[in-house]
């Protein structure tokens, strides 16, 4: 299984926006930050944006913010957006009807296993425990202040 890029991008939007002190985070800077154009940006965070994860502010001094505490946003939260699917093999879909195995086959038993734990632990990790070092994740996207004086 691989993630999508519209998933890793969409995931360190979000890390930037939570690392942002000032609060509202432009497209333009968070392309920068992760040399990624803005056009791809946007292509990936309007869905984020419907969906709530994201608070888009319009007009010249506008930008994207979290739309819910960084805290109650998962990793999965995000990649049920971001991804058409979870499934690991065709025996998870109705494709695999045809299988002689059928209720015998124990293979499909593991995939799901497999998924339900890749699934549990992506929804024990937010955004927040992503930029747990919020001043050192800060400084390394090129914040000019720190979130929290010292």
């Amino acid at each position: 299984m691989r993630l999508s890029k519209h998933s890793n991008y969409a995931v360190r939007a979000l890390i930037y926006c939570a690392a942002n002190p000032s609060g509202l985070s432009r497209i333009r800077d968070i392309g920068k930050a992760f040399g990624v154009s803005e056009m791809f940006l946007f292509k990936i965070l309007v869905p984020i944006g419907r969906s709530g994860l994201l608070t888009t502010i319009r007009g010249r001094n506008g930008g994207v913010r979290l739309g819910a505490p960084a805290n109650e946003i998962t990793i999965m939260d995000v990649l049920r957006v971001t991804e058409d699917d979870f499934d690991l093999s065709e025996c998870a879909r109705e494709e695999c009807a045809h299988c002689p195995l059928g209720s015998r086959c124990r293979y499909e038993n593991a995939l799901g296993e497999a998924l339900q734990a890749f699934t549990k632990v992506l929804e024990s990790y937010t955004i927040a425990d992503l930029v747990s070092d919020r001043d050192g994740v800060a400084v390394t996207l090129g914040f000019a202040e720190l979130s929290s004086p010292r």
